[in-house]
């Protein structure tokens, strides 16, 4: 009778520690995913790469106030991904957290002067997507930004990844 309740005993122990352990994993993987971070280009361009360091393929030159999210680091390298959730690598330098971020999601999105649909098209709209911009402020369903060469608009916010 000792023995089985030893057994008993010993095979309980094993089940919560197999329970705790499965929990914290969990844990862990969540909150992996709740550290990624906003950031944006901010130089004029930036290589994307397949990993972290120079000596790595470039897979994408992107322009400024391309928004990404970091997802880890590896010394002076950054893991980002993009609005399509392909993984790339940056060189830390290049990005800002200073600052919100937008890109387009598809081509010939239009940008309007107001935060309205009434409102007229700005004179370089549309937009095709990965077009970059700077978020000025948000509004309700709409955002206010500002392209590179300082040029400002307003996009419904479901138009646009923003960062």
């Amino acid at each position: 009778m000792t023995t089985q309740i030893l057994t008993a005993s010993k095979t309980n122990k094993g089940f919560l520690f197999y329970l705790c352990f499965l929990f914290f994993t969990i844990i862990v993987l969540l909150l992996q995913e709740g550290t990624a971070e906003a950031l944006c280009i901010k130089d004029k361009k930036a290589n994307l790469r397949s990993g972290p360091g120079k000596h790595n393929e470039k897979l994408w030159t992107v322009l400024k106030y391309m928004p990404l999210r970091q997802l880890g680091r590896q010394g002076n390298w950054l893991k980002v991904k993009d609005l399509d959730s392909d993984i790339y690598w940056v060189h830390r330098k290049l990005t800002t957290k200073a600052y919100m971020c937008a890109v387009i999601k598809k081509d010939k999105t239009s940008l309007r002067k107001k935060p309205s649909m009434k409102s007229p098209q700005v004179e370089w709209s549309p937009i095709n997507k990965f077009f970059s911009m700077k978020v000025i402020k948000i509004k309700g369903a709409w955002v206010s930004i500002q392209d590179a060469t300082g040029d400002r608009a307003w996009i419904k916010r479901s138009q646009v990844w923003v960062q």
